[in-house]
């Protein structure tokens, strides 16, 4: 057991520094399903594959046809003729002999008619390709089942994401550029008492030259808070005093030239973030308000049990901030004394987590659950990430489709350029319009593309006037669309795939925020947008 524990850890080192070991844990729990082996879709799934999802089975009634082969890594010539959801799973499962493939030679729409219920056993389920009515159907019984939803299209140069999930909470967001928790404006008692026992003007060089700048700012801030009437240095002139005031505390030779302080410097560099105030994000004061943090059931998801947790200790032991997240960063110090500053931080993170655990144990206590249906692992986590929660929350299809729910804002404001990302939505839904009336795609066939101009031009018109959408669109986008004939070009579709697998990732490990809810890549002008449909 050791050893294939070992060699996973060798075989999937670079992602297990992305999400961890609890991450890589989600990811093999999984099983996915995608609807159409096309070659969007078995990009998204090699891009899952080899990271190693637990399961995945693929549902596609389709036969490989010439074209498949043409723009598909993963079928093959002597797979013409064959069933195109076996033939792919048996070539995705070379990838990674950890993962499980399954197929169903079936149409989603015949499922969807004897068995609706097949697909609420997934993590999530991934559609490419899918006529707008399959998706609207599927979208509603995915919508009522809490699954996941995620539709990919590649259609031509355009590149299309769409994900449908009820609501998705996020721990672990990972935020570019966080700021460290070091709560300098606000010191707690053991903190205090640490910084007390330093004493920079009665030390010897070599303990001057050695004590860690997170010291350095709180003991010059303590002079400054004297003078300053107890107020952080706030603006770019104040904080530059500040610089001043630490620059002093600097050691001088006999000649009288400063000593080379390392440590004096990274605090002087750090001074803005060190003096970032500790206060709660209006995005979490956002979920600590929301009903579900009120209302706990025993039904209730455990994110929202942790964060009335956290509310109730905000609101009574934690004098209004958020328990400690625990780490420091890396600094010039000798390695007794950082530490020792380690362990004062890290020990104020342990209780605060273990005063969080006694709220979720009375929580869970009062919903008639046992304590240990979170666990400590859980809480700990928790507490660590709780300035950076997330929860997303989607449209369903219906309400983005629906003529009285539409999101007419959005699209008439991103259409402000005529050449904007909002042109290829507002394209693929015509196009799918004249799926409707036609069962064919325009352009499929040569002879007919200067019939479908004209055709599809109407379908369009039809669009924005149901909507009611005051909007321009050039006939330009009306003749490509005609001539890519509904293609589905390897390198779009190698785009959409990676794309695609990344959001399912985060979907699925609850790591990152994943995107909401409509993505639109243009591979024409290489440039992406995100709208909110």
């Amino acid at each position: 057991m050791a050893a294939t524990k070992a060699s996973k850890e060798q075989k999937y080192d670079r992602q297990l520094r992305l999400w961890g070991d609890h991450g890589q844990e989600a990811l093999e729990n999984a099983h996915v399903c995608l609807i159409n082996a096309s070659a969007s879709g078995t990009e998204i799934l090699k891009n899952l594959v080899l990271p190693g999802i637990g399961a995945f089975t693929i549902v596609d009634g389709h036969k490989v046809s010439g074209e498949d082969v043409g723009n598909n890594f993963f079928l093959s010539n002597n797979s013409i003729g064959r069933n195109r959801a076996q033939a792919a799973t048996e070539l995705l499962q070379e990838l990674n002999s950890d993962v499980s493939g399954n197929f169903v030679e079936e149409s989603p729409d015949k499922l969807l008619d004897n068995d609706p219920e097949f697909f609420h056993r997934f993590s999530l389920v991934i559609g490419v390709q899918l006529p707008e009515g399959t998706c609207l159907r599927l979208g509603s019984v995915l919508w009522n089942a809490n699954v996941p939803f995620l539709v990919c299209r590649t259609y031509g140069l355009t590149g299309y994401m769409r994900l449908v999930v009820k609501e998705h909470t996020v721990v672990e967001s990972h935020p570019d550029n966080a700021l460290e928790d070091l709560r300098l404006d606000q010191p707690f008692a053991e903190l205090k008492s640490h910084i007390q026992s330093y004493d920079l003007e009665g030390m010897e060089k070599k303990d001057h030259i050695h004590t860690p700048w997170i010291i350095i700012v709180a003991k010059y801030l303590e002079k400054w808070f004297s003078d300053h009437n107890f107020q952080l240095p706030k603006n770019y002139k104040e904080k530059e005093a500040f610089r001043q005031l630490i620059r002093q505390g600097i050691l001088t030779k006999e000649n009288g030239t400063p000593e080379d302080e390392e440590n004096f410097e990274e605090a002087i560099k750090n001074v803005n973030t060190a003096l970032n105030p500790t206060k709660i994000s209006s995005i979490v004061e956002d979920i600590f308000n929301e009903e579900q943090c009120n209302d706990i059931t025993a039904q209730t998801p455990a994110f929202w049990v942790l964060a009335r947790a956290v509310r109730e200790f905000v609101q009574n032991e934690g004098g209004g901030n958020l328990p400690l997240r625990g780490s420091i960063p890396d600094m010039i110090a000798d390695s007794e004394k950082f530490i020792n500053l380690q362990n004062v931080y890290r020990e104020k993170a342990m209780q605060d987590a273990s005063v969080v655990s006694k709220h979720v144990e009375s929580l869970l206590q009062s919903v008639g659950k046992t304590s240990e249906s979170i666990s400590e692992q859980d809480i700990k986590l928790f507490c660590k990430n709780a300035a950076f929660l997330r929860v997303v929350r989607c449209r369903s299809l219906a309400e983005e489709y629906g003529a009285e729910t539409v999101n007419k804002d959005e699209i008439t404001s991103s259409m402000d350029g005529a050449d904007g990302e909002m042109v290829l939505y507002l394209m693929l839904r015509s196009v799918d319009r004249f799926y409707q009336q036609h069962s064919r795609y325009p352009g499929v066939y040569d002879y007919q593309v200067e019939e479908d101009i004209s055709r599809l031009k109407l379908c369009v018109h039809s669009l924005l006037q149901e909507y009611g959408l005051n909007v321009n669109v050039k006939d330009d986008y009306i003749h490509e669309f005609c001539r890519y004939g509904a293609a589905e070009p390897h390198t779009v579709a190698s785009f959409v795939g990676g794309s695609a697998a990344q959001e399912v990732i985060k979907i699925i490990t609850r790591q990152f925020v994943p995107f909401n809810n409509t993505f639109i890549y243009n591979a024409m002008s290489q440039t992406s947008a995100t709208f909110q449909l």
